[in-house]
């Protein structure tokens, strides 16, 4: 039987790790795999994160530290894998976040000695916390902090409480627009129309830049901003703009069709895309390796592309 590149492509994502080939049935080939689903934690990357948590209940150093094997970066890749969400080691190890980590402000807050909260820092822990659904009364604080944070431009900049930011950041942004997301589709309430009306409005502001491009000159803001990175961390990238977008239920906006000519063009002759580069710091292991073709972008790339209808050969 002869194959077309389509299903020689979905052949070799599936002979990743159980949570692409749990993703690529769920997302490419509308297909429910729970068995898949509950091997996340007990084989491949998702045991192996599971297996680094610390006897005191934290990953890393506890909350934050070091980067990117801390409870909250482990946590946020725990979350990106689809583990399942009721999994007792990883509920409390948020709730002794949630316990010790909330600063006077309501933010989740890892510093002692700056006071005011990070607001990409609490984006990113709404992101998880609300997939491991987390009591809504531990949310209630982290969400009033968030909607106290939004800039005249519609975005987010987590130096706005530090520093005064008059502009927003498409790394803060995007971060909230993922909690938000995550928050909505795991039927939480508090404040809930409030918080869709800064997703309107932080959409907005990450359309009228292209995804990538100043709105005043048009020109590339970053060229970090193109590079196809996987874990994103913090960092902002179009694919992790189209990403959320898609997983939002965003229609299509014109506004897009640069980003996705980036994309289109990125794609290797053998029609998959690479890991370009990844973020320094220290990891409990590499998922795959900078310059080789990469599961996780391509199946990014093409839930994307599935989502918007973009047909390629």
């Amino acid at each position: 039987m002869k194959h077309d590149s389509e299903d020689l492509i979905i052949s070799w994502l599936l002979e990743g790790d159980v949570s692409i080939q749990y993703l690529v049935f769920r997302d490419l080939l509308d297909i429910e795999r729970n068995e898949l689903r509950e091997k996340i934690a007990k084989e491949g990357w998702g045991a192996r994160f599971l297996s680094c948590r610390n006897r005191d209940g934290h990953w890393g150093n506890g909350f934050y530290q070091p980067k990117w094997i801390s409870s909250h970066y482990t946590l946020l890749d725990l979350k990106n894998l689809t583990i399942s969400p009721n999994i007792k080691p990883i509920i409390e190890t948020i709730q002794m976040i949630v316990e010790h980590n909330k600063g006077n402000d309501g933010g989740i807050n890892p510093s002692g000695t700056i006071t005011q909260s990070d607001v990409c820092i609490n984006g990113m822990f709404l992101n998880y916390a609300a997939y491991f659904q987390i009591d809504e009364n531990e949310l209630k604080s982290v969400i009033d902090y968030i909607l106290t944070q939004q800039l005249s431009d519609g975005g987010f900049n987590c130096q706005f409480n530090r520093k005064g930011a008059k502009h927003s950041s498409l790394h803060s942004t995007i971060s909230v627009l993922e909690g938000i997301n995550e928050y909505r589709k795991n039927n939480y309430r508090y404040r809930l129309n409030e918080l869709l009306k800064v997703e309107k409005q932080s959409q907005e502001f990450i359309l009228q830049h292209k995804l990538y491009k100043s709105d005043k000159t048009n020109e590339i803001i970053k060229d970090q901003f193109l590079r196809l990175s996987y874990p994103s961390r913090w960092y902002y990238d179009i694919l992790r703009a189209l990403e959320y977008f898609a997983d939002s239920g965003r229609k299509y906006d014109v506004r897009m069709d640069d980003a996705i000519e980036v994309l289109l063009k990125k794609r290797g002759s053998d029609k998959k895309w690479k890991l370009q580069s990844n973020h320094p710091g220290k990891t409990h292991f590499e998922m795959e390796k900078v310059g080789e073709p990469s599961r996780w972008n391509t199946l990014r790339v093409k839930r994307v592309f599935r989502y918007y209808g973009i047909n390629i050969n």
